[in-house]
């Protein structure tokens, strides 16, 4: 069954072989391209800051041919099969093992020939993450995560940590043109002092930084899955915690209220929370 997948006598081959899988991928589809992009690989999905290339399309082709072979009957839900038919996005909700995939995280990185990029996958089941697999190839990076296993980096146990509680908490938050007005509004209630937000790079990575200890948190107003299963597990197996502003898990089959956030640890969670609700940490308005 799925459980034994990951958890079972076989788990650590089979694990071996799903991280072989995303880097045959990488090197297969990626790495070829990376810095090697003619203009006409490059298209524009939803507007200047989505953009897709030919890299992303066979990535995802390459791994959907690979990792459903490695786990017959399991499905794939990836960033661009879901842009051409909004459907396919339906599997999270069905009983099958689901594969949650983007081929190339930090599309805009990968274009401008910035390292900062990363191809993303989860394995999940009726809406549970099981496992999850964060590859940058152009940094030589491999994060892994695996439910109630832990995570590692490059095979080394990764724990994200307390922040200092007199240090600056720096967090990075989504673009404001993925983002509506509302959530907009509550990205501005995080220019506090003590506090220091930026915009996001690669979600992919920004969730690994998290795990790492090197950034407190992040907070995102979009919940496209692909963008954020494989990262909020590994930020989970790492020591963080994540929520959304209605104080709920965040479910990756959608349906969200946004933003939210995932961070080294819970009490920095409650407190970008608060600081996104405009109350404090009680659940009082500020201008109470």
């Amino acid at each position: 069954m799925i459980d034994d997948f990951v958890t079972g006598a076989d788990a650590p081959r089979n694990l071996s072989d799903v991280e072989e899988a995303v880097r045959k991928a990488a090197a297969a589809e990626v790495m070829p391209r990376f810095r090697q992009l003619a203009a006409h690989e490059i298209v524009e999905k939803n507007g200047p800051h989505d953009l897709v290339t030919v890299a992303d399309r066979l990535a995802e082709d390459h791994l959907t041919a690979s990792l459903t072979a490695l786990l017959p009957g399991s499905v794939v839900v990836g960033e661009e099969a879901v842009h051409a038919d909004p459907g396919i996005l339906g599997a999270l909700h069905g009983d099958a093992p689901v594969w949650i995939v983007d081929p190339v995280d930090g599309t805009r990185q990968f274009v401008h020939g910035d390292p900062g990029f990363a191809t993303l996958v989860a394995l999940a089941h009726r809406g549970e993450l099981l496992a999850s697999w964060t590859y940058a190839p152009a940094l030589d990076l491999m994060a892994v995560a695996v439910r109630g296993g832990g995570a590692t980096l490059n095979g080394e146990p990764l724990r994200s940590g307390s922040p200092d509680p007199d240090a600056l908490l720096d967090i990075a938050t989504s673009h404001p043109d993925f983002t509506s007005l509302e959530e907009n509004e509550a990205f501005a209630r995080l220019a506090v002092s003590g506090v220091a937000p930026r915009p996001c790079g690669s979600a992919g990575l920004e969730y690994l930084h998290v795990a790492q200890g090197r950034l407190g948190a992040i907070a995102f107003g979009w919940e496209n899955p692909w963008d954020h299963a494989a990262g909020l597990l590994l930020v989970a197996e790492a020591g963080g915690a994540s929520a959304t502003v209605a104080d709920e898990p965040f479910r990756i089959a959608g349906g969200n209220a946004l933003p939210f956030t995932a961070a080294r640890d819970e009490p920095t969670a409650r407190r970008v929370l608060a600081l996104l609700k405009g109350t404090d940490l009680g659940g009082e308005p500020r201008n109470a």
